[in-house]
């Protein structure tokens, strides 16, 4: 439903074609410079994710656990996470796994960006989606928030998703690494990122709120990741 300003959504900005492809060059020139900018990552997502996100919309669409998280809209945010009871959960859970990642990387996922520049309000509910879940894949691919396990996620995510942002960050992330590193990525760990973005079910389809108490080995099994190098 529009407003009277003719928002799709709370916080929505219309945008011509043109200013969209202004915004997008400009927050890809901000991104290269600094990939640590998730304002200007979260623009170019937007602005260039239009031809990808009917068809992730549609594999949730398709998929039991997908259709639900698309009906009933799911936020992961600080309110919306018991942070008590994650702490409490054995150890090699996904819920005590991804509460480490946060705390050892002091991130939080009320950083996520809202959707903007998404002209459809269903379309801008996946790209938030995929924002949230996105320190989960860190979790679920055992990488840290570094440049280097930045860019192996962006890999996997880029496969997974298809999204521009994605194959641009995985493309152009590397230059910022030395050349050890580099050549662990080479050799390691982007054959195994590719493989597994490859071989796993599409990772919105899974409802991770609910799925806090399983151990993350049997949840990367389950959705086809293989073991991290």
């Amino acid at each position: 439903e529009r407003d009277g300003g003719g928002r799709l959504y709370p916080g929505h900005i219309r945008a011509s074609p043109l200013q969209k492809a202004l915004l997008a060059a400009g927050s890809a020139l901000a991104a290269l410079r600094d990939p640590y900018r998730h304002d200007m990552v979260a623009v170019l997502g937007e602005t260039t994710g239009c031809l990808v996100l009917p068809n992730l919309r549609d594999k949730m669409r398709n998929d039991p656990e997908g259709s639900r998280i698309l009906q009933e809209r799911p936020r992961i945010r600080l309110a919306t996470l018991d942070v008590e009871g994650l702490r409490r959960l054995p150890e090699g859970t996904l819920g005590r796994e991804y509460l480490r990642f946060l705390e050892d990387n002091k991130v939080s996922p009320d950083t996520r960006m809202p959707a903007k520049f998404v002209d459809d309000e269903e379309l801008a509910y996946v790209i938030q989606r995929y924002r949230e879940v996105h320190d989960l894949m860190h979790t679920l691919l055992g990488m840290p928030t570094n440049m280097l396990g930045e860019v192996v996620v962006k890999w996997f995510e880029a496969v997974q998703t298809g999204l521009p942002m994605c194959v641009l960050g995985a493309a152009f992330g590397p230059i910022h690494l030395n050349a050890r590193k580099l050549q662990v990525l080479a050799t390691e760990l982007i054959p195994w990122a590719v493989r597994s973005g490859r071989n796993a079910n599409c990772v919105l389809n899974i409802y991770y709120e609910q799925r806090w108490e399983q151990p993350v080995a049997s949840l990367r099994e389950e959705i086809g990741i293989f073991p991290p190098p």
